[in-house]
């Protein structure tokens, strides 16, 4: 069949393509904007792009319509597809329908570390043999694509909170026949979609419903909005992390290294070099589901020991003159705030070999909860463990000077990227490390600032 996909450079759905692709179909799409990591994985499976949503592609005569959550009523194309009666439907329930079903599907929710939770999980199940499908938003660097249909029973999909389309205001997660889930944690975000915390808690309660009993749920049991969402009812038995009794991380050495215990007993070490609680937190909580899928922890340990971590998940993009550039999907307070001490772990664990250096901070407030103002309270003392902050703030309906005015001295509010650009540089020295983060293609600010770095005399 032939599918043509709305909005297909967003990370699900261009997973969702290369799916289909690996399937046999024949897989053409379109968007508005298109970068990368994206844009390469579809260009390397020949997927045809199409830039723009203008209703002529009802040539195309598509099979189905496969829409995402990025088309609103008033786009052209989707316009045109209603009047003509074309026949469509939303990425997840095609996922569900077409891949899911008969899978033991291993789902990863929760509003941080989907990505690299569901990546390690996946690369657990393959190093295990398990031949593992799965869709994942964003591109592991052990696999190299962000999907694949796999060889075997199980999938492991990331599983968002965000909704499935304009006719269908659900989680995407709640379209996933879910065997072992992984709820990793919950804080408030999307306020285009939702309008508090306890809207999300209810879709995930929704999620939680469809799981069966001889299922299992790992859920972060530090968390108290998912301990509000089990409070609600749950059918399935399940295993907390990251609390004494449940699966638990020592402190970690120099190195990054630390002990894995279950119910009280040592499970093993993990050595590896991953900096940060959040990435402590997700390991365990892959091999506990991992485990319920049948592999052993310690062969997860071995896996995690191996695993490379995800493109865009403190990722670094090169080196200038001594100077590191990193690339870091972080958007929410919460998770700026978990990268840059990942950050600085890494450079203190590395002083001795090194020299260390400073974290000069760059960020962009991008996203729609970010755009609308509403966590810009908690902004200022999530960047506040950097020693320098950039912020673009081109586009903001609210004053970006006055909401990091707490951080004094240390910031800088800018809206020319150019400028941006040539401030860090100017600033940055040898040894320091600039850290990247937007959920965007941020301008290729990436490579600017290692092209002005490498120029600086």
């Amino acid at each position: 069949m032939h599918l043509h996909i709305l909005g297909i450079c967003g990370t699900f759905m261009g997973g969702v393509a290369a799916l289909a692709k690996q399937a046999g179909h024949r897989v053409t799409g379109c968007d508005a904007n298109v970068y990368p990591p994206m844009s390469e994985q579809l260009a390397a499976l020949g997927v045809e792009l199409i830039e723009g949503y203008g209703a002529d592609q009802l040539s195309l005569k598509p099979g189905l319509w496969v829409i995402g959550n990025v088309v609103t009523r008033g786009n052209p194309l989707m316009e045109a597809i209603l009047d003509r009666g074309a026949r469509f439907q939303s990425g997840p329930q095609w996922l569900a329908e077409n891949v899911l079903a008969g899978q033991w599907v291993l789902a990863v929710a929760g509003t941080h570390g989907k990505t690299t939770a569901s990546a390690m999980l996946a690369w657990i199940l393959e190093r295990a043999g398990r031949a593992p499908g799965f869709l994942i938003g964003g591109i592991p660097v052990d696999f190299g694509v962000s999907a694949r249909g796999g060889g075997s029973e199980v999938f492991v999909v990331e599983a968002d909170e965000y909704d499935t389309a304009f006719f269908d205001k659900r989680s995407k997660l709640v379209h996933y026949p879910a065997r072992t889930a992984i709820l990793n944690n919950l804080e408030f975000d999307h306020a285009d979609i939702f309008s508090d915390l306890a809207a999300i808690e209810r879709q995930f309660h929704h999620f939680v419903r469809t799981i069966p009993a001889s299922g299992r749920i790992v859920v972060n049991g530090r968390d108290a909005a998912l301990k509000r969402v089990l409070a609600q009812g749950v059918w399935t038995p399940t295993e907390e992390f990251g609390v004494q009794g449940g699966w638990e991380a020592g402190p970690p050495d120099p190195e990054g290294a630390f002990e894995v215990a279950w119910q009280g007993r040592a499970v093993g070490t993990l050595n590896w070099e991953l900096p940060g609680e959040f990435n402590r937190l997700n390991a365990l909580a892959a091999l506990a589901a991992a485990r319920h899928a049948g592999v052993d922890p310690e062969l997860g340990l071995e896996a995690l020991g191996r695993f490379k971590g995800v493109r865009r998940r403190m990722e670094l993009r090169g080196k200038a003159r001594g100077v590191s550039v990193y690339d870091d999907f972080a958007h929410h307070p919460t998770a700026l705030r978990e990268s840059i001490a990942g950050l600085r772990q890494r450079i203190q664990g590395s002083r001795e070999r090194d020299g260390g250096g400073r974290i000069l901070a760059v960020f962009e407030p991008r996203s729609n909860t970010l755009k609308r103002g509403a966590l810009n309270e908690a902004l200022p003392g999530s960047l506040a463990g950097a020693d320098r902050v950039y912020v673009y703030c081109n586009g903001l309906g609210w004053d970006a000077a006055q909401v990091f005015a707490p951080l004094g001295e240390r910031v800088r509010c800018l809206q020319d990227l150019n400028t941006l650009v040539a401030a860090v540089a100017g600033e940055a020295k040898e040894g320091d490390h600039v850290l990247v983060m937007s959920n965007g293609g941020f301008g290729g600010i990436h490579g600017k600032l290692l092209d002005r770095l490498s120029a600086r005399v």
